[in-house]
């Protein structure tokens, strides 16, 4: 397994290579550039000369790649051109934000999509597959920003059960030490902040997590109703094997290897719908800063960001590969 890890973490090293490239190119072929971001209404030719020459962009572009490597790799991605703050200091600040909501939208998603994936797999044809279809269709069909605008006017304004916007009451004078909300208030013994963290992440994680969600439902659907076909089912059965046995070891242990790719892909996609959802309900995370970014045209910030999700993406298939090595021992010869 060991062995298995490490070759997969240095395929991953030229491929971040790569993505580096890119996203430095991309950025740099944008109206404007970072000169004229700086300058704005400012502007003249003149300036953007003297500005470019000063942030050495008017070098050839290998060798402003190979510095903005360089910085990079030594944690250093610049100030941002909105706040003057640094880039790194910023996302260690918003970090905790986005992973916190991603992690209670895809348990949401994992907790309701697998059993109930399964179940419509088991009745199919039934009232209860044709009602999880449509739910799915409906889940994937509409847009996260409408879906999170709809949960605030049911559950916030007009039932009023829940928080309309951001991470915590501020009248809560809590302690944090993480950055996590919830989890500062179960380390620090302040449940009622907590409790109030997570009564914030309810509606913004439902709305993140309905697409998700709703892929994870229909894949384990569809690779349950895959592997009841088999011929090790059937073996199995001949066997004399008990039907919940059947069901657990054979049926939902190998119709889990696609369903967790799916994962996978979907914990990486959760990062483009928080900038929707963090939008809406108003959570200072990555999402946040990066429609900031978009809107301001910072590049020091964009170019981190960027980075950030391609490792995370990275990241997330290396785990994903792991996961298949762990249910299916055959993959880590391969």
């Amino acid at each position: 397994m060991l062995r298995f890890i490490l070759r997969r973490l240095l395929q991953a090293v030229p491929t971040l290579l790569v993505l580096s490239i890119l996203v430095f190119a991309w950025l740099r072929l944008l109206p404007g550039g970072p000169a004229g971001a700086l300058l704005g209404d400012k502007a003249t030719p003149q300036k953007l000369a003297d500005l470019n020459h000063l942030l050495g962009l008017d070098q050839p572009i290998y060798i402003q790649y190979f510095k903005f490597l360089g910085r990079v790799l030594t944690g250093d991605f610049g100030s941002s051109l909105i706040s003057g703050d640094s880039v790194l200091a910023e996302i260690g600040r918003a970090f905790p934000a986005t992973v916190e909501l991603s992690l209670f939208a895809l348990v949401l998603a994992i907790a309701f999509g697998i059993p109930l994936g399964y179940v419509a797999a088991r009745f199919r044809g039934r009232l209860i597959d044709n009602a999880t279809v449509l739910t799915t269709l409906i889940g994937v069909a509409v847009p996260v920003f409408f879906f999170g605008v709809l949960l605030k006017y049911v559950f916030a304004q007009k039932l009023g059960i829940l928080p309309p916007s951001g991470r915590q009451d501020v009248t809560i004078d809590a302690t944090h030490v993480t950055g996590f909300f919830v989890l500062d208030g179960l380390l620090t013994g302040e449940f009622d902040a907590a409790w109030d963290a997570i009564k914030h992440l309810i509606l913004p994680a439902i709305a993140l997590a309905s697409i998700p969600f709703a892929v994870i439902v229909r894949i384990t659907r569809a690779s349950v109703l895959d592997v009841q076909q088999e011929d090790f089912v059937r073996t199995a059965e001949s066997k004399g094997l008990t039907t919940p046995v059947i069901r657990r070891r054979h049926i939902l242990r190998n119709a889990l290897l696609p369903v967790s790719t799916t994962i996978g892909l979907q914990t990486g996609l959760l990062l483009a719908g928080a900038v929707l959802t963090e939008k809406v309900f108003n959570i200072p995370g990555l999402g946040y800063m990066l429609a900031q970014g978009i809107e301001r045209r910072d590049y020091p910030r964009l170019q981190a960001l960027l980075l950030l999700a391609a490792f995370v993406y990275v990241l997330v298939n290396l785990l994903v590969d792991v996961s298949y090595a762990i249910i299916d021992p055959r993959v880590r010869v391969r």
